[in-house]
């Protein structure tokens, strides 16, 4: 169910048939859970970030960037200085909406796992739909590690059967070849026609990207990839504060811990609990 303003949504003629827009909105307006939205500037913000997200994950399908271990990640030595964790750090003096946007204009100088693909694929998302001025203001610190974010860009993750256009999913390969265990999963984005970009494999449907995963697996598994029903999506209501909020002079933010684990391929949840992890033998 979708609601505006505390009452059903009525589907207004302000997309076209079957433009995405329109595609999620009739997901949400048949889905068992409640999409509400104080106002349609929300619901066009989510709308809008899902479409950018969906065409920023075609624009790498078609980019010369590559997929590698962190132990071989490689980006533009004019943007980013890689970590000897195969972190990319912004260099000083670079503005990061030209940092991100490089990843795409000189993409063949990249190479990187699958879930930093979706964190870039997300700031490049946002920043075409909000602009530079405020991204650089509140990025200005990037680092791009497998799934961390900065703490202005929240996602979260849950198990639930309802997918919308832009959602990240998670393929799971219980029995992969121990020889390639970078093939142990594939974070993808649904295109919302039945299809998902997942980096290093490209676009196809959950049959082909099972099938790619499954010729991955250890000599002798009986044991089929799957795909979860693990989802990952930005928390768009508090980007959306974020992209009309007055900025104030911002002199210092705190960021979150950084965990470097090298286990490329992971979904968002089990970055999750190796960071809870993390934190708790720190405080026991």
């Amino acid at each position: 169910m979708l609601q505006v303003s505390g009452k059903p949504f009525q589907k207004s003629d302000k997309w076209e048939s079957g433009s995405i827009e329109s595609v999620i909105v009739k997901r949400m307006q048949e889905a068992k859970v409640i999409y509400s939205y104080p106002s349609l500037n929300e619901l066009w913000f989510e709308l809008s970030l899902r479409k950018n997200i969906i065409n920023s994950a075609i624009e790498m399908s078609k980019s010369g960037a590559k997929f590698h271990v962190f132990a071989a990640s490689r980006a533009n030595p004019e943007y980013w200085q890689v970590t000897n964790l195969g972190g990319f750090h912004l260099k000083n003096g670079v503005k990061p909406s030209d940092a991100i946007r490089d990843i795409f204009i000189n993409s063949s100088l990249y190479t990187f796992e699958c879930a930093t693909a979706i964190v870039i694929i997300y700031y490049y998302a946002l920043l075409k739909l909000i602009g530079e001025t405020p991204f650089n203001y509140y990025f200005q610190n990037l680092y791009l590690y497998s799934w961390h974010l900065d703490t202005d860009y929240r996602i979260y993750t849950f198990y639930g059967n309802h997918l919308l256009p832009g959602d990240v999913v998670y393929f799971y390969n219980p029995e992969v070849d121990p020889k390639q265990p970078w093939w142990r999963g594939q974070n993808a984005v649904d295109l919302g026609d039945g299809t998902y970009f997942g980096h290093g494999f490209g676009i196809w449907s959950t049959e082909k990207m099972i099938e790619l995963l499954n010729k991955r697996r250890k000599p002798g598994s009986q044991t089929s990839a799957y795909r979860t029903n693990l989802t990952t999506r930005p928390s768009f209501n508090d980007l959306a504060k974020l992209s009309w909020s007055s900025r104030v002079n911002q002199t210092f933010k705190m960021q979150s811990m950084v965990i470097h684990h090298d286990q490329c391929s992971i979904s968002y949840a089990k970055y999750l609990s190796y960071f809870n992890m993390y934190t708790y033998n720190k405080t026991n």
